[in-house]
């Protein structure tokens, strides 16, 4: 018995000893991360200092340590978290400054990377040509969309399937269209930044009347668009980015007059305005954001809403996606869910590529804080659209884009100028673009 109770004894010495042995310090675990740090081990780092913080031991040097393993480890954005948290502590060093700045430009995170900027050294700021005020980047895009079936539908006998007499009917059928963009951006303060883009749409179209008999007539339309758009950087990572979209156009369009087979000549002008906030903010390896859209578009008044979640799986830009969803208010249709849109975008080598992929009901759709506005007649179900970036030289970089995306419009008729009746046709829209950009 007494053996027995001796043996029971000595075990648990054992453990007490062996527990004595896990127990961390804070001299040791200096000493052992900073061992750690040196010889480059950035995984056994990481773990340690998990363990270290499980007995609540944390310091400055162990956050920076931990960041810089990370960082290391092409972690952009688990780095940033430890460095901000090593940057509350102690400002001074310009190395931590140096691994803080690049780490958020690396993460995806460049706003707050300059609003940081404003408080580091003279001579790191001369290091990253930092100034309050400065140009960003500009970029000029042109494109081309065209409709391969414009052939087939304008010859389309739309008044034959309706059995027209003496209704008026019409239809206006996208051939093609050119646009231009000219982008710049500029920071006006530490963490303030205002984009701005100006486009011109050129667009083509056949114009198929029923009055008496079938005619054609083409059809030119010219659209201008201004987009603008402060961000900025609120407290510590909350992003708030307002914009405003005027848009306006005019189009010269063949009507027909009080009898058949007469027409006039009309310049039909329209604008379309379209006010956005946008809010996001970063949390490791996830960004979620939200953002509401009020607008005036084809003469119909609504609100769009829309939320996503960006997952980073590797902590840094090389690969990441972003599910969103949207939300649709107008008067004749309530309030309900609108579309569903995924996005993404990964690192190949020098290239990155970038698609995205919409699904739902288009209609006068808004996309990318109030920048992309499908104000033209028409219906979309599915959007696709791919790009590819290339970098030339330090600073420029070529961008081609594909977009790819299904319309469904109306042949309209009407009686004593009421819309009676009318028929959908469909066709398929592609989008080939090219730019360059020019980061200062």
């Amino acid at each position: 018995m007494q053996k027995r109770i001796g043996l029971i004894v000595t075990f648990i010495v054992f453990l007490l000893a062996v527990q004595a042995q896990q127990k961390l310090n804070y001299p040791e675990v200096d000493k052992v991360s900073y061992e750690l740090y040196m010889q480059g081990k950035w995984t056994e780092l990481i773990d340690y200092s998990k363990e270290a913080r499980r007995q609540e031991i944390d310091f400055f040097y162990l956050q920076a340590r931990t960041g810089i393993a990370y960082y290391n480890l092409k972690k952009y954005r688990k780095a940033s978290e430890w460095f901000l948290k090593a940057w509350e502590s102690d400002q001074s060093f310009e190395w931590l400054q140096e691994y803080l700045y690049y780490s958020l430009v690396f993460g995806g995170r460049r706003l707050e990377a300059s609003k940081f900027a404003d408080n580091f050294t003279v001579a790191f700021k001369q290091k990253i040509y930092y100034q309050s005020m400065m140009p960003i980047r500009a970029a000029l895009e042109v494109g081309y969309s065209f409709n391969p079936d414009a052939n087939s539908l304008k010859e389309t006998p739309f008044d034959n399937k309706l059995n027209l007499t003496d209704e008026y009917g019409e239809a206006f059928i996208m051939r093609n269209y050119q646009f231009e963009s000219f982008d710049y951006s500029h920071q006006i303060a530490p963490g303030v930044i205002i984009d701005h883009n100006l486009t011109h749409v050129g667009m083509r179209q056949d114009e198929q009347v029923f009055w008496g008999n079938r005619y054609i007539f083409p059809v030119n339309m010219n659209q201008f668009q201004y987009f603008a758009s402060p961000s900025m950087v609120i407290n510590k990572k909350w992003y708030v980015s307002p914009a405003l979209n005027f848009t306006w156009g005019s189009s010269t369009l063949v009507l027909g007059d009080y009898s058949p087979n007469s027409f006039y000549y009309d310049k039909f002008k329209y604008s379309d305005f379209i006010f956005s906030t946008s809010t996001w903010s970063h949390f490791a390896n996830v960004s979620p954001g939200a953002e509401i859209n009020l607008a005036s578009v084809n003469d119909n008044k609504f609100t769009q809403l829309s939320a996503w979640l960006t997952v980073y799986p590797f902590s840094n830009l090389n690969f990441y996606f972003t599910p969103r969803v949207y939300f649709k208010s107008s008067e004749e249709n309530g309030f309900g869910y609108n579309t569903f849109g995924i996005s993404g975008g990964a690192q190949l080598g020098p290239v990155h590529v970038y698609g995205q992929y919409l699904n739902g009901e288009m209609e006068n759709f808004i996309e990318s804080g109030g920048y992309v506005v499908s104000n033209f007649p028409g219906v979309s179900e599915q959007k696709f659209s791919g790009s590819i970036y290339f970098p030339t030289g330090k600073s420029y970089q070529l961008v081609l884009r594909y977009i790819n995306q299904d319309v469904t419009e109306k042949y309209r008729v009407y009686t004593n100028f009421v819309e009676s009746n009318s028929v959908n046709y469909n066709y398929m829209k592609h989008t080939l673009t090219a730019g360059i950009s020019w980061n200062f």
